[in-house]
This record gives C-alpha cells, sequence and structure tokens, in this order.
C-alpha cells in the first residue's frame, strides 16, 4: 500500500460527504475509498476547518493494490451437469474436454475423466447410479463405471452427440445428433439397438416420461416429437415453437411436458395429448436449459442473459431470478431430495443454489483452475472498483483516488470529492 500523506499539526477529521448525485457527490466506489482511506491512516493532517476558505484545499492520493484470486469449476466453459440418485457425486463436463466427478455435501474434486476429445456436451446417470454416460462434440458416447471413473465403453455415433438419456428402467440409452438421428443402445453392453430419423436438423434434447413409454425430442427443426416405447415409433409432432427447441423436460408424474426455445419462450404441453396450455415470458434470451423438481412443483430455467428463473408448476407464476453467473447457463440438474439447483455457465463455473429460496450456496472450485481477475472483469462477483470496507479495496487492482476538501459553510469540511484514476 503506498500512502502520500500532507503533513500538518492539525488533528484528523473525517469528512463530510455529499449526498448530490451530481459530479460534486460520490459514487459507492468513491465513498468507499473514503472509508479506505480513513482506515488506513491516509486522512491524517488533512483539513478544511476554516469555511469559506478555498487557499485550504488539500488533495491526497491513496493507493491500494488488490489482488483477486479466483477457482473455477473447469479452465473453460461447463457445458453439461448430473447428479447421482443419492446425491453423493456431481458430474460436470466441460470445453476442456474433461468431466469431473465432485462429493458432496463438500464440493471436493473426487476424479478427472480424461477420454473424449472435444467438449461432452451431455451427461446422464442411470438410475441405480452404478454408470454414467456422455455424449460428446467427438462423435462419440461414453460409458463410465460410477463411482470409480473407470471408462467401459467408447461407441461410435457417426455424428456429434448433442444429448443422451437414460430409460427409468435403466436398460436403454437413446442418443441425439447433430445429424438429426437418433440412436437406442442396449445397457450396460453398449449395443445399438435401433436408429431412427428424429428431426430434420440436430437433437438438440431428449428426456423419457417417467413409465418409459414415451421419449420426448426436440430438435433445430423447431418441432417436438414424442416417440412409442419400445419401438420407436413416431406418434405426436407438437409445433408452437419458432425457433430450435434448446431443452425439454417432464414431470415427475408424466403428465406435463416443458420446453425451451432459442425465442427465449417456455411452452408447458400436457401429456400425452401434447395440448399446449400455457407460454411462460420472463427471459430475454435463448432458453438453453429447463428441468423439474423431484416433486413435480417447480420449473427450472437457464438462459443466456445469465439468470436462472424459477417458476411454479403449474400455474407458471414467476417464484424467482437468480443472478450470479456471467455468461450462457447451458445446463440445470436438480439434487434429487430437491434441496438444490445445480447450475453449469459458460463462466467456468458450476454453482449450487438453495431451494426454495435461490440463494447461492456454493461453487464447485477445482485448485488448478485458479486465475487472477481484475475489477473491469465482468467474471468477477462485485464487478465494479468497490471499495467498499474501511481497511482495504475488494478489487483486483491498483484503486487510486484523489481527495479534494473543498470548504463551504455546509461544514467544517465542506464536503468531500473522491475522483478514481
Amino acid at each position: 500500500m503506498r500512502k502520500n500523506r500532507t503533513k500538518t499539526e492539525e488533528k484528523p477529521n473525517i469528512f463530510a460527504v455529499s449526498q448530490n448525485k451530481q459530479r460534486d457527490g460520490v459514487s459507492r466506489r468513491e465513498f468507499a475509498a473514503v472509508g479506505s482511506a480513513i482506515a488506513a491512516g491516509s486522512l491524517v493532517g488533512a483539513s478544511c476547518s476554516e469555511p469559506n476558505e478555498p487557499k485550504n484545499e488539500r488533495q491526497l492520493e491513496q493507493q491500494t493494490d488488490c489482488q483477486k484470486v479466483v477457482q473455477y469449476s473447469h479452465s473453460i466453459g461447463v457445458l453439461s451437469t448430473a447428479v447421482t440418485p443419492d446425491g453423493k457425486l456431481i458430474v460436470s463436463g466441460g470445453y476442456d474436454t474433461q468431466i469431473k466427478l465432485w462429493r458432496w455435501p463438500g464440493g471436493a474434486l473426487q476424479r478427472v475423466l480424461p477420454g473424449h476429445y472435444d467438449s461432452p456436451r451431455s451427461l446422464a446417470v442411470s438410475p441405480n447410479g452404478s454408470l454414467l454416460v456422455s455424449g460428446s462434440y467427438d462423435q462419440s458416447i461414453k460409458l463410465w463405471q460410477l463411482p470409480n471413473g473407470q471408462l467401459l465403453k467408447s461407441l461410435a455415433a457417426e455424428s456429434s452427440v448433442s444429448s443422451v438419456a437414460v430409460s427409468p428402467d435403466g436398460a436403454l440409452l437413446a442418443s441425439g445428433c447433430d445429424n438429426g438421428a437418433i440412436k437406442f443402445w442396449r445397457l450396460p453392453d453398449g449395443e445399438l439397438v435401433k436408429t431412427i430419423d428424429g428431426h430434420k436438423f440436430g437433437v438438440h434434447c431428449l428426456a423419457w416420461t417417467p413409465d418409459g413409454a414415451w421419449l420426448v425430442s426436440g430438435g433445430g427443426d423447431n418441432m417436438i416429437k414424442l416417440w412409442q416405447m419400445p419401438d420407436g415409433e413416431l406418434i405426436k409432432t407438437l409445433q408452437g415453437h419458432y425457433q430450435d427447441v434448446k431443452s425439454v423436460a417432464v414431470s415427475p408424474d408424466g403428465t406435463w411436458l416443458v420446453s425451451g426455445c432459442g425465442q427465449a419462450l417456455i411452452k408447458l404441453w400436457h401429456l400425452p395429448d401434447g395440448e399446449q396450455i400455457k407460454t411462460l415470458f420472463g427471459h430475454n434470451w435463448i432458453i438453453f436449459s429447463l428441468a423439474i423438481s423431484p416433486d413435480g412443483a417447480t420449473l427450472a430455467s437457464a438462459s443466456a442473459d445469465q439468470t436462472i428463473k424459477l417458476w411454479r408448476l403449474p400455474d407458471g407464476e414467476l417464484l424467482h431470478t437468480l443472478s450470479g453467473h456471467s455468461g450462457n447457463i447451458y445446463s440445470l440438474t436438480f439434487s434429487p431430495d430437491g434441496s438444490l439447483l445445480i447450475s453449469a455457465s459458460e463462466d467456468k463455473t458450476v454453482r449450487l443454489w438453495n431451494l426454495p429460496d435461490g440463494t447461492l450456496n456454493d461453487s464447485l472450485k477445482d485448485p488448478g483452475c485458479e486465475e487472477k481477475l481484475y475489477c473491469e472483469d465482468n467474471r468477477y462477483p462485485a464487478t465494479s472498483c468497490s471499495c467498499n470496507t474501511v481497511s482495504t479495496c475488494s478489487c483486483d487492482k491498483v484503486c487510486t483516488c484523489d481527495q479534494v476538501c473543498t470548504s463551504d459553510s455546509s461544514s467544517s469540511c465542506g464536503g468531500t470529492y473522491w475522483y478514481p484514476n
């Protein structure tokens, strides 16, 4: 810390702060710098005790070098999440091609699973928690044993895999590809059972109904399709979106389907007839992920507008808007007991939110993904140089503030003016 003091024999003064919001006032950043300087002692000797005497102006400079070290979940953006049925293992996949296993509670990194050559876009855990499935841009699907993370098998999908979903009985895996195909694989051996032409363009999302009787798919052709299982016969096509359908989710009782698209709209549909019930407005950009709580009472939506919204089902009332991510939010997963919501973002973090109020619980931190941030960086939790404590500046660069004390008749000091460099 560097301090320039004006030498004088006068006693320390605490200066008044103008409440005017114009340039002769102080911002939050400026006000905090006053407190910081006072605590640091850099205002000792500065005084404007004689009103209306401009010649008594003092100018002081306080400089504090502050650094913030942040640990991220992945070294690049995070695309996908999953959780085991017992809630003790959280899984994340990122643009860094890695899959990470995290212990919960605690959030300690347990294991990193290398093996994909490109980003794992989608993750799914079998109902018994013994198998992890990952689908990747590298045109492969990998089967991993849990909890040890051993690679069991790699399946060739022949196109980038955008979505994977395991049937409720754990016997069948469905995968959606960028070429529009939906493939069905037998588990646990990974034998290809069937390939169907799912959508005209890529298959972005898949969801099973709880009884396993239906598979729902959403695609780049703006369509939602309902497939009857086990034969994969197309039963119904739902139309209503006018951009890519990015996410679908089915309620635990199988009576509701929700879908989100690039148009920033969320639609509620009744199953099995496919009647459109309601459209939810609230986000202002692409809906990347939807998840329904285990009790079926809450819908969570994640968007490119960097917010998560919690909606009450089935009426669709907006309950909470969760802010904290600083990039596209690509994935949402509820914990099995419904007490946590797990989110993954382009900002390299996996965050955990307490439910039902949506307060931030924690973020998953890998010590190997450490970075120093500067206060102008929008990934920093306080996006401006706040200096909002009396002891130190809390941002990530040198905070320099010039204090000019001018005399007027309003107080012994007349007002303080802080101009950050």
